[in-house]
């Protein structure tokens, strides 16, 4: 129901304009309200604080997972993005949907400078050799 008021909507305002409606601007605008506003702005190879919203029994915290971004994919509302950390020696990768309401904030910690669009080649690389020099 909802969604056929959203797709008169867009159509009765496309018409106005007098373009023609498709599918993909109806699927556009219901993606549009799921977004975050707010989305600091960060890339790959910068070093990231994210606070997840946990769950345990009837009560909410928040957990900080601090690590590299080492991949960023898709767009829109389905983009996601890869964090790697180091935890007492094991490298931990968790993958994050942007726009998810279980996201609190994301905090950009350091700015790195890298020259590639994915950084899988750290998962091989350990100690000072996965350091990444920060951007002024």
């Amino acid at each position: 129901m909802r969604c056929r008021k959203l797709k008169r909507a867009v159509n009765e305002r496309e018409l106005a304009k007098g373009a023609i409606v498709t599918m993909n601007s109806v699927i556009e605008a219901i993606e549009k309200e799921y977004m975050k506003k707010e989305v600091p702005e960060f890339s790959v190879g910068d070093t990231v604080k994210v606070f997840v919203k946990v769950v345990e029994g009837n009560r909410e915290r928040l957990q900080a997972f601090e690590g590299i971004v080492i991949a960023r994919r898709s767009g829109s509302v389905r983009e996601t993005f890869v964090v790697r950390r180091m935890s007492f020696g094991v490298g931990i990768e968790r993958v994050f949907p942007l726009h998810s309401p279980r996201i609190d904030r994301i905090e950009v910690i350091r700015k790195g400078k890298v020259r590639r669009a994915k950084l899988y080649y750290l998962r091989a690389l350990s100690g000072k050799a996965a350091k990444i020099k920060e951007r002024m």
